[in-house]
């Protein structure tokens, strides 16, 4: 059976075709530029060539037409048929209170509109690809696989904030998490690698990209995780704060007189990696700011570190112990310092890296604490689509 996974940004369409009998990758690309001049497509053919295809692509029903004209055409598609695919799942990053991942009907679709609010720069994207896939093949079966599910089992000690009870029930305000569909990915795959059962064990999962989380995983169950409303809250990232005290916000505001969506801007897309070293988000152009003395670069490297270094420490308290680290995403899975700084010093809790194992792994799936750690750091490299398609399958083979 053949899944398309889809993940819409406002500008921008991501998808990949599987085969879910064997797992495999049948097509794989990505839209940019939509409803802006010079928007493209690009992807892989058969023979491993790169193609760039420009189009006009005023809107996402226009990009999805192009996926799909592509995954079918004669030269470079991979299918025939647009029939040949069963169904369709969505990568949607707030869901609110979807406990699990949903087959689209009208009555869902109106009950996850309620949460829009919470992801307003993710959410309206996700909705706009939906409609377009129904308006360009309207039989095709949906499913919604929402970031937020994982962290529906934390307790309302873990995600409510200390703020009046009434926004909580008239609002939606309170923790929500995000990155639930890697966060469980990795904790599946890392009990499999180690042969372990999930139920039986304490593990915090970090997911460390340009946006980052952590995760606390206790027996199976996702008992805290970093982020809250929204991403915004918890780690340093590449362009966001994360925790921040609100006064800061307040201060900024009333100083300069922003207005709440310049402020939300400021917070979400010019702090962080980028607005501390002034040299951008990419882990990589800070670490090179390092080795050139660049103390601005110093200084957000270490913040950078010490943030997951303090959430791994209160997780594993908040579990009353830990068994299992995983680092995931795209810093997590390359940047072998970043793991070791965030581990530094942390061996009271029973860890002790393989310097060298760590060191020499950029991405691939391995055990690199040392033989006698009582706790097991693991990079897993994580795969989002995979787990999307498998419950798209799930749920459409019902």
């Amino acid at each position: 059976m053949k899944i398309l996974v889809i993940n819409c940004g406002s500008s921008s369409i991501k998808y990949k075709l599987y085969e879910m009998d064997t797992r495999a990758v049948l097509a794989a690309g990505g839209i940019e530029r939509v409803g802006q001049e010079g928007a493209f497509l690009k992807t892989t053919d058969h023979n491993g060539e790169k193609l760039q295809l420009n189009f006009d692509c005023p809107t996402h029903t226009e990009g999805i037409k192009m996926m799909f004209d592509t995954l079918t055409h004669p030269q470079y598609g991979a299918i025939k048929s647009i029939d040949e695919i069963a169904a369709a799942g969505h990568r949607i990053v707030a869901g609110g209170s979807f406990a699990e991942s949903r087959l689209v009907t009208p009555d869902m679709l109106e009950e996850w509109k309620t949460f829009m609010d919470l992801a307003p720069l993710h959410n309206p994207p996700a909705l706009k690809g939906y409609n377009a896939v129904k308006a360009v093949v309207e039989h095709m079966p949906n499913v919604f696989v929402f970031d937020t599910s994982f962290h529906q089992t934390m307790p309302a000690h873990a995600y409510m904030y200390a703020v009046p009870y009434h926004y909580y029930e008239e609002m939606n305000i309170r923790r929500w998490g995000a990155h639930g569909t890697s966060h469980r990915f990795v904790t599946d795959r890392v009990c499999h690698l180690l042969g372990v059962k999930p139920e039986e064990q304490k593990i915090i999962t970090c997911h460390i990209g340009n946006g980052a989380s952590v995760s606390a995983v206790d027996h199976g169950k996702c008992i805290d995780t970093s982020m809250g409303l929204t991403p915004l809250e918890g780690l340093m990232m590449g362009t966001r704060t994360g925790d921040i005290d609100a006064s800061v916000v307040l201060a900024i505001m009333k100083k300069e007189g922003k207005t709440p969506d310049e402020m939300q801007d400021l917070l979400n897309k010019k702090s962080g990696l980028l607005g501390i070293s002034g040299l951008g988000s990419d882990m990589r152009d800070v670490e090179n700011g390092v080795k050139e003395g660049n103390e601005r670069a110093k200084l957000a490297l270490d913040m950078y570190n010490y943030r997951i270094k303090k959430y791994i420490g209160a997780y594993a308290a908040a579990m009353g112990g830990v068994d299992t680290i995983v680092f995931t995403a795209g810093v997590g899975e390359h940047q072998w310092d970043v793991r070791y700084n965030a581990l530094k010093n942390l061996e009271f809790l029973g860890i002790e890296l393989d310097y060298d194992k760590n060191k020499a792994n950029f991405g691939e799936e391995e055990i690199i604490s040392a033989p006698n750690s009582r706790v097991k750091v693991v990079v897993v490299p994580t795969d989002e689509e995979l787990l999307i398609a498998t419950d798209t399958l799930n749920i459409v083979s019902k």
